[in-house]
């Protein structure tokens, strides 16, 4: 598949996740555990058709070792799409860095991070692209 594909093929996949996260805030509102979230979303996506993997270990690879040093992907979307997912009160940059970091792990092009603690969905919402 050539990149315009891929980049539509990601289009699909993270405006799926969003509306499933959209509709597990629209019964659940803010202010609940991130693995409660984590748990709904995973259901929801799965339920739209979305393959769905949850806390997939990812390890460092340094200096031709793998090192499993605890770091996990929250949920990981058709093989294709990180999600991160926060119930904070705010985003701020070290949580981009994280998303990024997961990304450049995994090897993987798109990432979604979620943070459920807001009024508005829409507004804790934020897609990278390596």
């Amino acid at each position: 598949m050539d990149a315009d594909g891929q980049k539509l093929v990601h289009q699909e996949i993270t405006g799926e996740i969003i509306a499933a996260a959209i509709e597990v805030h629209r019964h659940l509102g803010p202010g609940l555990l991130e693995s409660v979230y984590e748990s709904c979303l995973a259901h929801e996506m799965s339920a739209r058709g979305l393959e769905v993997r949850r806390q997939l270990s990812l390890p460092v690879e340094y200096k031709g070792h793998s090192i499993d040093v605890g770091f996990r992907i929250d949920l990981l979307v058709n093989d294709a799409v990180v999600v991160d997912l926060k119930a904070i009160e705010g985003i701020n940059r070290v949580h981009e860095s994280q998303l990024l970091t997961c990304l450049k792990l995994s090897k993987k092009r798109v990432g979604l991070l979620i943070n459920f603690n807001v009024q508005i969905l829409t507004n804790g919402i934020m897609r990278r692209v390596l």
